[in-house]
């Protein structure tokens, strides 16, 4: 049996976070164990909901600016883990999409850290939402790499 332990290429990359979250899924009995198919998968236009793909596209079409699906690209992957991390003017995110294959879980760590004042406070409704918008993408992203159609 493995000792219960925890660790994250998220953690190890920014070491004080100021937000943090962690989403724990059941990997599927057929669905690969690559950490990086499953970070491009979940990071996907395709794992988003309808609406908020609707709503980026619609906001990069009015700005005239390409949608940015090219800045969640998977940075490395180590060991059972890959990192995708995004710098930003207003905050850095690192999430860390990993894969244990022998007790079957998926695991998704996001950490952001903030850049000046009043970013925390305006990213208190992406804080809100990013648990249930996490389960609903690992969702998606379970049924897509299982192979299972409904």
């Amino acid at each position: 049996m493995k000792q219960p332990s925890f660790w994250s290429l998220v953690l190890a990359d920014i070491t004080d976070p100021d937000y943090t979250h962690v989403c724990i899924d059941v990997l599927p009995a057929h669905a690969t164990a690559d950490p990086a198919a499953w970070a491009r998968r979940l990071l996907s236009a395709a794992a988003l909901p309808r609406w908020l793909a609707g709503v980026l596209s619609l906001r990069a079409l009015l700005t005239g600016r390409s949608l940015r699906c090219d800045a969640l690209r998977v940075r490395h992957v180590e060991g059972d883990e890959a990192l995708v991390a995004v710098d930003g003017r207003r905050f850095d995110v690192r999430i860390g999409i990993g894969v244990d294959e022998e007790m079957a879980l998926v695991r998704v760590v996001t950490a952001l850290r903030f850049k000046g004042a009043g970013v925390q406070l305006m990213s208190l409704p992406v804080r809100a939402a990013l648990p249930f918008l996490m389960r609903g993408m690992i969702a998606r992203t379970r049924r897509a790499l299982s192979g299972v159609t409904l």
